[in-house]
């Protein structure tokens, strides 16, 4: 069997979190009671006449701008052409000819590698309705509050080699249009859908071979099961003689398998041309420069600074997977001498406490101060890390407006250095386990942990660890 590479590009749907749809009034809500969300317009009724959101559109920019996209100063609207019964108008309002965004790309993380994945455009858009085959035997049901809802769609090059990397590319997107809050790219809602165009070629081609597009992938699961599949098929035919045909797929979560629609359609059979009843839309450069002035900092730059601050690759990945999380510890860390010890703070303690208490991350009840000074206790070996992290923080968050010193005093939580008291402490352990001593003197020198053990014990976790250590094996080897 030849060897094949897998080809992928995506075509990645968002629905925007606007308040009215795409071009009309309508207002935009997940749930509501079917087809209670719709006006003449959205029900295409003769003589109704469509308008541009401009909310839609701000998104559109801000989304391109994210992305290193060039932004189209003039750009206009077209009719794609095909019929479904949730699709009123008989066409969509979308833009082929002058997409808003051209080109672009998104790095991906593959494990602890960057990808960099390009992007042909992204253009302005319209959903369908939807509709329903299992609600009755007998007939399908149509839910038209979903029409008109506005989306953009990112149309990848194909640049994407695996079920991994699609996974990836999609967990990108949805963490940046959480970012920007253009979208809550929620996919079991179908705010993020995407479709795959997969195809295969001998490992080394340059050459690109008949593609099948697999359709509305809402979950990442599906996505890698049926990118999985559709690569098993296409190598069994291409092993056989056969030639894969190019097609539209729908894929079966049940089966994990694919299955054609309907042959694939090229532009032509969409009919395109421009929508009359839209002028073209000009976009301003001051409109634009305002934009990219109010955007927030993005996942991979808030990723750039943690691994810069010294944190490694899997804790930045953590610590800027959401927004909100991002910036809160950016703001806590920015200046303070040990960002790696923040981190691990932050990651094991601070994000569970906030998750368990439920309580927003705006209420944090440690000060940056009393948080730097809690820190400094267990960098400069005042107090232990488990004094620390199980005692002294649990007490501070609920008695936030105690310095951590005066309380860590309170609690007698300071780690004793005292020769002297260490030194009895210590020929008391030694008196108490004669054979263990014996035998470390004998060679078993792994007994040094089990002595410090007993120190910690004795001592009731406030015995400095490296003065301690040094001064247990100097008794040890007298």
């Amino acid at each position: 069997m030849k060897s094949y590479e897998t080809v992928i590009g995506l075509e990645v749907h968002v629905q925007l979190n606007t308040q009215s749809k795409a071009f009309c009034n309508d207002p935009v809500q997940f749930g509501a009671e079917p087809n209670t969300l719709v006006s003449p317009i959205s029900l295409a009724h003769p003589g109704t006449l469509p308008k541009i959101n401009k909310e839609q559109v701000n998104k559109a920019i801000q989304l391109g701008l994210a992305l290193d996209a060039s932004i189209s100063l003039r750009t206009d609207f077209d009719r794609k052409n095909y019929f479904y019964p949730d699709l009123p108008k008989g066409y969509q309002i979308t833009q082929d000819h002058q997409p808003i965004c051209i080109g672009g790309s998104l790095m991906i993380r593959m494990k602890d590698q960057w990808k960099r994945i390009r992007i042909h455009h992204i253009h302005m858009e319209e959903d369908a309705g939807k509709s329903m085959h299992d609600q009755e035997d007998d007939y399908s049901l149509v839910d038209l509050n979903r029409a008109g809802t506005p989306l953009l769609e990112i149309v990848t090059e194909p640049d994407l080699r695996s079920a991994d990397e699609v996974d990836a590319f999609m967990s990108g997107i949805r963490q940046l249009v959480r970012y920007l809050d253009i979208s809550d790219g929620n996919m079991q809602e179908g705010s993020l859908r995407c479709d795959c165009n997969v195809s295969i070629r001998p490992l080394g081609s340059t050459e690109l071979n008949a593609r099948c597009e697999i359709k509305n992938l809402n979950s990442m699961r599906f996505a890698r099961q049926a990118v999985a599949y559709e690569v098993q098929r296409q190598t069994e035919l291409v092993e056989n003689g056969l030639e894969v045909e190019q097609q539209t797929l729908t894929f079966d979560p049940v089966s994990r398998k694919t299955s054609p629609i309907r042959s694939k359609e090229d532009a032509i059979d969409y009919r395109y041309f421009p929508d009359p009843d839209l002028p073209p839309l000009k976009i301003s450069p001051v409109q634009i420069e305002k934009i990219q002035k109010s955007q927030v900092t993005l996942p991979w730059e808030y990723h750039q600074t943690f691994q810069d601050w010294g944190l490694s690759f899997d804790d930045a990945t953590i610590l800027s997977e959401e927004m909100e999380i991002a910036a809160h510890f950016s703001k806590l860390a920015e200046g303070y001498n040990h960002p790696v010890l923040m981190a691990n703070c932050y990651i094991q303690k601070i994000r569970p406490w906030l998750a368990e208490q439920n309580i927003e991350l705006k209420n944090f009840p440690i000060s940056k101060p009393h948080f730097w000074e809690f820190l400094d206790l267990i960098q400069d070996n005042k107090i232990s890390n488990t004094s620390g992290f199980e005692k002294l923080l649990p007490a501070l968050l609920n008695n936030p407006n105690k310095k951590p010193g005066e309380l860590a005093k309170e609690m007698d939580l300071f780690q004793k250095g005292d020769a002297d008291f260490l030194e009895n402490l210590i020929r008391e352990i030694l008196n108490e386990n004669p054979d263990k001593v014996k035998a470390y003197k004998n060679g078993k020198k792994g007994l040094k942990g089990f002595f410090m053990g007993e120190l910690m014990k004795k001592s009731k976790g406030k015995a400095n660890p490296q003065t301690s250590a040094n001064l247990l094996e100097k008794m040890l080897d007298a």
